[in-house]
């Protein structure tokens, strides 16, 4: 008895439809996922760009304000104004914004560094976190530890209450010498809402080194950590910050986490200028 077995027939077209119709599916939404991110990147670009033209224009009025206060019209320019025109009005809001105060909890790196890097912000921001993540320690290791670099933090909360609460306990923490540790715990992913509520804030505290967990509560509720963070708050309304994180470098403004070059150049051309005044004296 013989057996005969019927040629294999070649897939119809209506079996392949399908998986060309769920391949062309999938590149349409990777392409309109890529689009989604392209488009919110020139966002957080031109919000950026915003940031720092109005940050330019209130230090210019700042600088303008302070310099007419103390006998603006007598007012030696610095050395190196021929370099940038608005170089002597970046002086007068670095001199007005940087604490240099020794003994100040809230900054790391020498008082008598000859750059100041004052940042703005606030807890519940993702982006105060990323150059707290990935630009803060490069910038310790290659320019703090070397004696060029100090970083002086400001508490800039925007984001309501738990913004508030967490900027008063990152006091909290500072009255007790660990404030960068707090400050890091916070920042080590993003934290909003009921992460940041009082309970929580004293777990981290814990985690963080805070000893005495009874005061870091009791600063953290009272009027000396409120007041702290109004007057971080009204120096920032004062030059113009309105987004997180904003920078002043050698009091010229540097708005948003940038890429590490441009915290570079800022350095450079503010140590350039400190270099450049003090040879002129």
């Amino acid at each position: 008895m013989s057996s005969s077995k019927s040629p294999k027939s070649p897939a119809s077209p209506t079996t392949k439809k399908p998986a060309a119709q769920k391949l062309a599916a999938q590149r349409a939404a990777a392409k309109k996922a890529a689009e989604k991110k392209a488009k919110a990147a020139r966002s957080r670009r031109v919000a950026a760009a915003g940031a720092v033209v109005a940050l330019i224009v209130a230090v210019v009025a700042v600088g303008i304000a302070v310099a007419k206060g103390s006998g603006g019209g007598s007012h030696k320019p610095s050395a190196s104004s021929s370099a940038d025109p608005q170089q002597a009005l970046y002086d007068q809001v670095e001199r007005t914004t940087s604490r240099r105060a020794k003994d100040d909890p809230m900054a790391v790196g020498k008082p008598d560094a000859p750059v100041v890097l004052v940042e703005y912000a606030d807890y519940q921001c993702s982006f105060c976190g990323k150059f707290t993540r990935e630009s803060q320690p490069e910038l310790i290791k290659k320019y703090v530890d070397e004696g060029v670099l100090r970083i002086e933090f400001r508490n800039f909360p925007i984001f309501g209450e738990p913004s508030v609460r967490a900027a008063r306990a990152s006091w909290a923490a500072g009255q007790q010498g660990r404030f960068w540790q707090f400050h890091d715990e916070l920042y080590a992913k993003t934290r909003k809402g009921d992460a940041l509520a009082e309970d929580k804030l004293v777990d981290m505290a814990r985690t963080a080194g805070v000893r005495d967990l009874d005061r870091f509560r009791s600063d953290l509720n009272g009027s000396a950590a409120a007041d702290a963070v109004k007057k971080d708050q009204e120096e920032g309304y004062k030059i113009g910050v309105s987004s997180t994180p904003s920078f002043l470098v050698g009091g010229r403004p540097v708005a948003g986490a940038q890429p590490m070059k441009e915290f570079e150049a800022a350095i450079a051309q503010a140590k350039a200028a400190a270099e450049a005044a003090k040879a002129g004296k």
